[in-house]
């Protein structure tokens, strides 16, 4: 009979004690930023259940409707619980939003006209973001892009401390720029989440120089991991996905916008069409996986935190370079490590399958994934498909070779996925211990 968890790893899942020995190391130097993170989680959970209790949710929210889905409480209902949770005037939650980038493309379409000008104070953002404004990808092939629309793109790099870069942003401002843009998490960058002071600060900014500017941000992978949101320091819209923490990994699919009541109703008439805007859009039946998800999210959200500082401890540990570096306050989920090897890497995201509830005998290798310009290796043996606030990692097969780790719907699987790559490697002598 096995008579602890470490005799359980050992003997059923074949993991090396000197793998489990480093791993109770990084841990136990960990303890006071888990302190700080639980305490972070009591706060936030009790916001979601205020603003569920504040707007009465109740049974009836959860049935079905039909058509055109006209006069549908339990999805008012839900956008009001978002616009609370949020401290915003209004809020588009949407199942047919389809991922994070329809979200943030659905956002900036609303709000932004022909001339305008757009310029992102975070430097270039995510890979399919790129493909959305028109600055990469295939011409031929990537039709309808801001540039098509003739929407003026301007961004500005981060400093060396990898910080927005204040002055910078003064300067690249015109009379001619409507959207100031910013995105919080890591994506494929190598540098730490854009902090919510760093947030404040360029909001103060640019509405300083023109009270009509708009700020938004895509908040993917930054809800809860702290007890405010940039919503709270004055960003005027901000754009994520269900599939990653606000849906608890209980949501199957879907997106929010949440921000002024007056750009929320320009949004919805991008996502649907004018005269129509947020009045349609039947929910098939996802309200009660929306709330129950979003009941649930501050305590998932704590599990996946935790499960990447542990997963930086370890890999800093060992000599690798990790963004963000060990220890520190994060304001996103992701930890990047720099393998600057792509057998290290593969094996990596290969060992985070393998850890997978789902599909953990399926070898992921790098393909051509639709959106992003370097074939991809990703991890992702997920109960909902492509939720990233389940256990994952993924790695675009370019130099030098950084793989991302994120989600964990409990701690103990974000753990049990730090120890499968550590052993992956460790046993195919890619590192020692």
């Amino acid at each position: 009979m096995i008579s602890s968890y470490r005799d359980y790893l050992i003997n059923d899942f074949e993991i090396s004690p000197e793998v489990l020995d480093a791993v109770d190391a990084a841990e136990a130097a960990l303890s006071d930023r888990f302190t700080e993170a639980d305490d972070i989680t009591s706060v936030c959970q009790l916001k979601v259940l205020k603003a569920l209790q504040d707007n009465h949710v109740n049974a009836t929210h959860f049935d079905w409707s039909t058509g055109y889905g006209y006069d549908d409480p339990g999805r008012d209902a839900v956008e009001r619980v978002y616009a609370s949770v949020f401290h915003t005037e209004a809020a588009l939650v949407r199942p047919n939003i389809v991922n994070g980038t329809h979200a943030i493309a659905s956002m900036l379409f609303g709000i932004l006209k022909p001339g305008e000008e757009l310029i992102y104070a975070t430097g270039s953002p995510y890979d399919t973001l790129q493909n959305v404004i028109g600055t990469t990808g295939d011409s031929s092939k990537f039709r309808g892009t801001l540039l098509d629309y003739g929407v003026i793109y301007n961004e500005v790099p981060l400093t060396e401390e990898l910080d927005v870069d204040l002055e910078a942003l003064r300067s690249a401002i015109t009379d001619k720029t409507k959207v100031v843009a910013m995105q919080r998490s890591t994506g494929y960058d190598w540098r730490p989440a854009i902090s919510l002071e760093s947030m404040r600060k360029v909001t103060e900014l640019a509405h300083s120089i023109n009270p009509d500017i708009i700020v938004c941000a895509d908040n993917c992978y930054g809800e809860f991991v702290d007890t405010y949101e940039p919503t709270d320091f004055g960003v005027d819209v901000i754009a994520g996905s269900l599939i990653k923490n606000p849906g608890g990994g209980i949501a199957l699919s879907g997106g929010y916008i949440c921000g002024r009541e007056d750009l929320i109703e320009r949004i919805a008439y991008r996502l649907t069409c004018p005269g129509i805007g947020a009045e349609c859009g039947l929910t098939y039946g996802q309200n009660r996986h929306v709330l129950q998800g979003l009941f649930l999210a501050p305590k998932v959200v704590n599990a996946a935190l935790k499960g990447a500082s542990l997963c930086g401890a370890i890999y800093d540990n060992l000599g690798f370079e990790v963004m963000p570096p060990a220890g520190i306050k994060r304001s996103d989920i992701i930890q990047a490590i720099r393998f600057a090897d792509p057998d290290k890497m593969v094996a990596f995201c290969q060992a985070v399958q393998a850890a997978s509830p789902v599909d953990s005998y399926v070898t992921p290798m790098p393909w051509d994934m639709p959106g992003y310009e370097d074939q991809v290796v990703m991890a992702a043996g997920a109960f909902v498909q492509g939720s990233s606030i389940e256990l994952s990692a993924d790695a675009p097969l370019r130099e030098p070779y950084i793989a991302y780790f994120q989600g964990g719907l409990t701690y103990e699987h974000s753990k049990f996925g730090v120890i499968k790559s550590l052993d992956k490697l460790y046993k195919a002598g890619l590192v020692t211990l």
